[in-house]
C-alpha cells in the first residue's frame, strides 16, 4: 500500500519500541527538584483518512504512546491523539491529551518529503495552543512546547521541551524528553 498521501508522516506508520534509551528530565514533586528518569517506550501510529474539512483535506495517524520507568508495571506517562498532514498548506499537526487533563495542538510548516521537522505550541495561541485543567494552570502552568522529529528508515527519534512555570520551583522549568525508537512492524 502506498502512503504517499501522509507526506512526512508516512515514515511513522506502524508499531515502535525503545529499550531504556528514553530520558525524561523534569521536576519531581516527591524530591522537590529536577531529576532524570530513564524510560522505555512503545508507540503505535495507525493511518486513516482522508478527512475533509470543506476545502481542507487531511490524512492522519491515530497514535498512542506509553512510557515505563525501570521496575514499574504501570506507565508513568501516556498520550493519545492524532498526527495530521495538510498537503495544501504543508502543515503537520500533533494533537494529543495526557491523563492529567491537559491537551495541546502543536504544528509547523513541513515539506512533504521531510525526514526531520519541528512542531511548536504556545499558551494562548488560537491555532497551535495548550489547554490545562485549573489545578495544573495554577500550580504548573505549561507555556510552550516544541518537538523535533527525525525519521530514518526503521528508526525515529524525538527531542521535546515543555516549558513549565512551577509554583514550587523559583525558575522556569525546561521539562525535556528524548528517545529513539525502532519499528517493530508496519501494523499498528
Amino acid at each position: 500500500m502506498s502512503y504517499e498521501e501522509w507526506g512526512p508522516l508516512a515514515g511513522l506508520i506502524g508499531t515502535w519500541e525503545s529499550g531504556w534509551t528514553g530520558l525524561d528530565v523534569s521536576f519531581h514533586n516527591d524530591k522537590g527538584k529536577i531529576a532524570e528518569t530513564p524510560y522505555r517506550e512503545k508507540t503505535t501510529f495507525k493511518p486513516f483518512g482522508p478527512v475533509d474539512n470543506g476545502e481542507q483535506c487531511l490524512y492522519g495517524l491515530d497514535y498512542r504512546t506509553a512510557m515505563w520507568r525501570q521496575g514499574e508495571d504501570n506507565p508513568f506517562h501516556t498520550e493519545i491523539g492524532y498526527w495530521m498532514w495538510d498537503d495544501k498548506a504543508n502543515q503537520v499537526m500533533r494533537c494529543f491529551m495526557i491523563p492529567r487533563a491537559q491537551t495541546l495542538i502543536a504544528g509547523g510548516t513541513v515539506e512533504p518529503d521531510a525526514t526531520t521537522f519541528k512542531l511548536e505550541s504556545a499558551l494562548g495561541s488560537n491555532t497551535y495552543g495548550i489547554l490545562s485543567n485549573k489545578y495544573l494552570d495554577e500550580i504548573a502552568k505549561t507555556t510552550r512546547f516544541d518537538v523535533t522529529i527525525t525519521i530514518d528508515g526503521d528508526t525515529f527519534s524525538y527531542d521535546e521541551t515543555t516549558v513549565v512555570e512551577h509554583r514550587k520551583n523559583p525558575t522556569v522549568i525546561l521539562h525535556t524528553d528524548r528517545n529513539k525508537l525502532t519499528r517493530l512492524s508496519w501494523e499498528a
